[in-house]
């Protein structure tokens, strides 16, 4: 059964073929302690483990039938006559003394390089050398393939939730079935006919199409037609990458926003905004008063979609409050900002723009495609991916931290990644080599911004301990 990609899969093939800075693959660095018996395993062992359990993500051991975009129809993925696990699985080691600086030195090279598209579209290096005996497993796969929730979910298929080894059939919910195969072309024409057969028997559906046309004209006069503002941050850029994380616990971000009010989620954009505006005033740049434009992508999977891999995203457009000195007000016209989002149409907006995007043949979807990740309508990528909250082994070696990787595309310098995994938060921080050489700046700002929050929340405790009942 042919397994056509999706113009939202396609998407991403297209930015990379636009543009040879942009390298569009997710990734993550999965740090473990020492095995039992310690150090790490070895590479055929991983190999093995790996072979195993891509039978669960068949998709792992396909190709694409053409590794360009822009014919007739999208696409397909086919069997690869010539898969095996060695091909995409390597060593290396780090220099001593084997700690952060040479972690996410080595990481930043890594994640420079595109994947080779004549072969299935992932790539795994076990990396060893860590200090105290640790070891890692990073990943590089391909946006097409996959996205966050998807690679979250893949993540399950090779990892434990005990010491002792567990069939991943019996923890997890099956696969769901691929689709039908009527992808491209021929596939675009028979939904849009369906679609207008629909409405002629069903008046009623009128209502959702009028809905969805406000929305969509809301989205282009807010996003399209007043445009993100200049920043340096939104230059050409390299083909070379610079990667930082800042850690912190997931209970300093909920007890943040359970004495200031909002979601874990606006509290670690509040910070993204908080160490933003240090960058900005470092550079000696004025920053802007309708503030940075940030892409969050959402997922908008269904429960019964686990593992099904491919995109199932939209994006809403969000603005970082870069201008406002004062990390209360800063806080709340973030609250602000979501409250808006959370009453607004941005999102059926976004998804809207995306389905008539998708309509288009695939000779036309590039141009279309490369208009929605433009400069124009977003300064920078955040992404928060709420991960597992009870600890994950491989080999019986727990799994103790994860370091995420969100792609940057053409003209944008920066992307952040948010992952929550077992009570802690790592901010991944994916930038192009040249136009931020100044990462540490931003990564301070942000962990810096989440220490006054905290400062904030402990005194807003205090005063209501303090008031009279």
């Amino acid at each position: 059964m042919t397994e056509h990609l999706s113009p939202l899969d396609a998407t991403f093939l297209e930015l990379e073929q636009a543009d040879p800075t942009a390298h569009m693959h997710i990734g993550a660095a999965l740090v473990f302690d020492p095995l039992p018996e310690g150090g790490a395993p070895s590479l055929a062992r991983v190999a093995e483990h790996l072979d195993r359990r891509l039978d669960a993500l068949p998709r792992y051991r396909k190709r694409l039938s053409d590794p360009r975009t822009g014919g007739l129809r999208w696409p397909s993925w086919e069997p690869d006559p010539e898969f095996d696990v060695r091909h995409h699985l390597h060593r290396a080691a780090l220099p001593a003394p084997g700690g952060d600086d040479e972690l996410l030195e080595w990481l930043g090279d890594y994640w420079s390089h595109r994947l080779d598209r004549l072969r299935p579209l992932w790539d795994a290096v076990l990396v060893e050398g860590l200090s105290d005996g640790r070891w890692a497993l990073c990943t590089k796969t391909h946006h097409c393939l996959v996205d966050g929730i998807g690679s979250l979910d893949a993540g399950y298929v090779l990892l434990d939730p005990s010491p002792e080894p567990v069939d991943p059939a019996a923890w997890l919910p099956p696969a769901v079935p691929a689709s039908d195969g009527q992808g491209g072309l021929p596939h675009t024409v028979l939904a849009a006919a369906r679609a207008g057969a629909g409405l002629a028997l069903h008046p009623d559906r009128m209502v959702d199409v009028l809905r969805r046309s406000r929305a969509l004209a809301e989205l282009l006069v807010r996003d399209e037609v007043i445009a993100a503002p200049g920043s340096s941050l939104n230059r050409p850029i390299g083909s070379e990458r610079r990667f930082e994380v800042v850690r912190v616990p997931l209970a300093r971000l909920k007890e943040i926003k359970s004495a200031l009010g909002g979601t874990v989620n606006d509290v670690a954009l509040a910070a993204v905004s908080g160490g933003l505006r240090r960058l900005l005033i470092e550079r000696g740049e004025e920053p802007p008063r309708q503030g940075l434009r940030a892409m969050v992508p959402v997922n908008i999977r269904q429960a019964g979609e686990k593992l099904a891999l491919g995109n199932r995203i939209t994006s809403l457009f969000v603005h970082l409050p870069v201008a406002i000195g004062d990390s209360f007000q800063r806080y709340q016209a973030t609250l602000e900002e979501a409250e808006s989002l959370k009453h607004g149409t941005q999102a059926l907006g976004g998804e809207t723009l995306l389905e008539i995007t998708a309509a288009a043949p695939p000779l036309v979807h590039a141009v279309l495609a490369r208009s929605l990740f433009a400069s124009r309508l977003f300064n920078v990528t955040v992404t928060n991916v709420p991960g597992p909250q009870l600890p994950l082994y491989a080999f019986g070696s727990r799994l103790r931290e994860v370091f995420p990787l969100v792609p940057i595309a053409a003209e944008h310098a920066l992307g952040i990644a948010i992952l929550s995994y077992d009570g802690n938060v790592v901010f991944g921080i994916n930038a192009d080599r040249d136009t931020l050489p100044d990462i540490q700046v931003l990564a301070d700002g942000i962990e810096d911004s989440l220490d006054t929050m905290l400062d904030l929340a402990g005194t807003a405790v205090s005063l209501v301990a303090r008031m009279p009942t």
